[in-house]
């Protein structure tokens, strides 16, 4: 950046008083910056200056690369996620959904669980509320005010009584598979699942379309460890937790 300099005050004439002292501040443009030459690029070394950048949205951890991975929670459509997995991943997901300005609506049986986190969040702004089991209303969510909602409510959770919206993702949390497993995955958009036992993989492996390598991999997965699965696409991601957050949920772990 080139910064433009201004001329100084005329020295006083001798015997005349001087009424300031130091640097003279133009109006609107604050102290004067070094003396620098301008910096130009020339045309080939634009390339230089590319980075990659991939879909926006939340960083919910790092892929076998080693690269950000990124989750995009909030479309102009309604959106649909299933995690087979622990709260303390689904919280993760919240808190950072929180950090982005999303509001975030937890319809849970667990509030002991998911209390803490509310409070943490938002720095005492009500950016997560905890719903009992029915009483979860209408969120308004719209383009700029995306809106979560996060459904802990076992592994038969009941329909949800909220309609669809646009901006409004929701966040089906099963702590393992059920009975209706098979239409809770079927209705959804993205599926993530940490690790369960070999007949829960068998089941989802046929529901979803899964190799017999990822089949074998679900029930040894680490406790940090996420395969999110749509039927035509696969990414394991591992979670790494931050200070703060790791001061609120604790240490990764699958089971509550």
């Amino acid at each position: 950046m080139a910064y433009q300099t201004y001329p100084t005050a005329p020295a006083p004439a001798p015997g005349t008083e001087q009424t300031r002292t130091g640097p003279r501040i133009l109006p609107g443009f604050g102290l004067r910056g070094p003396k620098r030459e301008k910096h130009v690029l020339n045309p080939e070394d634009l390339g230089a200056m590319a980075f990659p950048v991939g879909d926006d949205g939340v960083v919910i951890g790092v892929d076998p690369q080693q690269q950000p991975a990124v989750l995009g929670l909030f479309r102009p459509t309604a959106y649909d996620l299933v995690l087979v997995g622990g709260v303390w991943t689904a919280q993760i997901i919240a808190l950072r959904a929180a950090a982005t300005g999303a509001r975030i609506a937890v319809e849970t049986a667990r509030p002991q669980l998911w209390a803490p986190m509310a409070q943490a969040a938002g720095g005492g702004q009500p950016c997560v509320t905890v719903h009992q089991v029915g009483r979860l209303g209408p969120q308004g969510a719209s383009v700029a005010s995306p809106v979560l909602v996060v459904r802990d409510l076992g592994a038969r959770p009941p329909r949800s009584r909220l309609s669809a919206a646009p901006w409004q993702t929701t966040l089906t949390l099963l702590p393992y598979l059920g009975p209706n497993a098979a239409r809770v995955l079927n209705a959804a958009d993205l599926v993530g699942l940490q690790r369960i036992s070999p007949q829960e993989a068998e089941l989802v492996g046929r529901v979803l379309s899964l190799g017999d390598q990822d089949v074998a991999s679900l029930p040894t997965l680490g406790e940090d460890i996420t395969l999110w699965a749509t039927r035509m696409r696969r990414q394991y991601v591992r979670t790494v937790a931050g200070q703060a957050e790791t001061q609120v949920l604790g240490a990764p772990r699958r089971m509550d």
